[in-house]
């Protein structure tokens, strides 16, 4: 794995303080690029959403420049990679043992490593707990991932590949890393960004490509889904054969017809 650290390249070796505010507390925010054939895919969508997440959190919007010049020295260190995760965290940086910021500035890791491509379709689980749309954390990509792991371990342990979320009022919200699209009838919805659900950059670009409405669902309604599939920045776009118990028939007409979209349109454009 190749690490880039404030500055410095490096490899798992590379150390951050044990007294960095992002592990202590959680406090930072990171986004996760698509390696394809040694290229990082929609880098300023995601360069975005990284500084609306920090400055949403409280932390200094980060140095683009050297975000970018992190990018590429990663990049550039192991050019050979044919699908990879390419990973910026940006964290309150050195900080006293408590939830107050500390003044030494913040701390920026970019990391990049080769993956499997994941499946075509996979399992999905709905999970006891919820997401608070009214959160102070509510729509930004923070560090604090605890509540994922957990809901994920769950999903796991009974099948899943992914754990689905409802929100305070009982909408249909998100998965731990993923956005939740529905076919009902024809017609492709997905979550509002309201609902709590992440700004995720697939889904923007689903949406952007190919269409589709955003609405308020009622968690009850994912049993009515004609297609369920998720987007993420390594799923793409991932039909599910079974939500819970239920099992669909895949790929369905419309999630087939997005997925072709968009191989297609991001294969023309590294930087949509």
């Amino acid at each position: 794995m190749i690490i880039w650290l404030n500055g410095a390249l490096g490899d798992e070796s590379a150390a951050v303080s044990p007294l960095d505010h992002g592990l202590t507390t959680g406090d930072g925010v990171f986004e996760t690029l698509k390696i394809v054939d040694g290229q990082p895919f929609a880098v300023t969508r995601h360069l975005d959403r990284l500084v609306a997440s920090a400055t949403g959190l409280g932390l200094p919007a980060p140095d683009l420049a050297m975000v970018r010049d992190g990018i590429a020295t990663v990049v550039k260190a192991d050019p050979d990679i044919a699908f990879g995760r390419l990973r910026i965290t940006y964290t309150g940086g050195v900080s006293p043992l408590s939830s107050d910021r500390g003044t030494g500035g913040s701390t920026l890791v970019i990391a990049a490593e080769a993956i499997e491509h994941p499946a075509p379709t996979s399992a999905i689980v709905t999970v006891p707990w919820v997401r608070n749309e009214r959160s102070a954390v509510a729509g930004l990509k923070t560090t604090s991932y605890a509540e994922n792991v957990r809901a994920l371990a769950y999903a796991k342990e009974r099948g899943g590949s992914e754990a689905i979320f409802a929100n305070t009022v009982g909408d249909l919200c998100e998965g731990t890393g993923t956005n939740i699209f529905c076919v009902f009838d024809g017609e492709l919805v997905t979550p509002t960004l309201q609902s709590g659900a992440l700004a995720g950059v697939t889904r923007a670009l689903v949406l952007a490509w190919f269409g589709g409405v955003e609405r308020d669902v009622p968690l009850a309604r994912l049993a009515e889904a004609d297609e369920i599939f998720l987007t993420s920045t390594t799923r793409d776009v991932q039909a599910i054969r079974r939500a819970d118990d239920r099992e669909l028939a895949v790929p369905g007409e419309v999630t087939t017809a997005v997925a072709k979209v968009f191989a297609e349109r991001s294969a023309d454009d590294l930087d949509p």
